[in-house]
């Protein structure tokens, strides 16, 4: 599957790259050289943990680099009253009569516990593109589904930080 990731996304995960080839693959191989001087590597934990760890970062790298060859750069083009890409929502649920609010991210960023709601996630789908007062359709599978109104869309990062913590 090709992710979706905005420019600042590829800024992170370059740099994110550029931390774990120039600070911490340099840690580790000294972790590991210090371990191996220990003696006796069949019964060394010191030497496997630091290599393990080693080969942890050296996976991590690969990962990220495959990930931006593959990735699809997408772009906001959602209007000032829409819901767009890195907006956070107000919505009330209403089976749940509850108001709650959402930031939309592209699906590396996504983490519903931190209420970041992946633009590929049935809210992030059914939220894209609607303004606030309308009431749109979450379809989970083909036997459920529930209903959002959108009480509120918040365009910058300093307003939802404001309005979160208006809470």
């Amino acid at each position: 599957m090709r992710e979706k990731l905005t420019k600042g996304d590829v800024e992170k995960i370059r740099a994110e790259i550029e931390h774990r080839k120039l600070v911490e693959r340099k840690e580790l191989i000294e972790a590991v050289k210090e371990a191996r001087s220990h003696g006796d590597l069949s019964e060394n934990f010191e030497y496997h943990a630091a290599k393990k760890e080693k080969n942890r970062n050296e996976s991590r790298i690969r990962y990220l680099e495959r990930m931006l060859k593959t990735a699809v750069i997408v772009e906001d083009h959602s209007k000032a009253d829409e819901v767009g890409l890195n907006n956070t929502v107000e919505v009330y649920v209403e089976d749940d009569d509850e108001v709650e609010t959402y930031r939309i991210v592209t699906s590396v960023r996504g983490n519903s516990l931190k209420g970041l709601i992946s633009i590929e996630s049935p809210v992030g789908k059914a939220l894209l593109g609607h303004r606030e007062g309308d009431r749109v359709y979450v379809k989970v599978n083909d036997d459920y589904g529930y209903y959002l109104v959108i009480r509120k869309v918040i365009k910058t990062e300093s307003e939802a930080e404001d309005h979160i913590r208006s809470f």
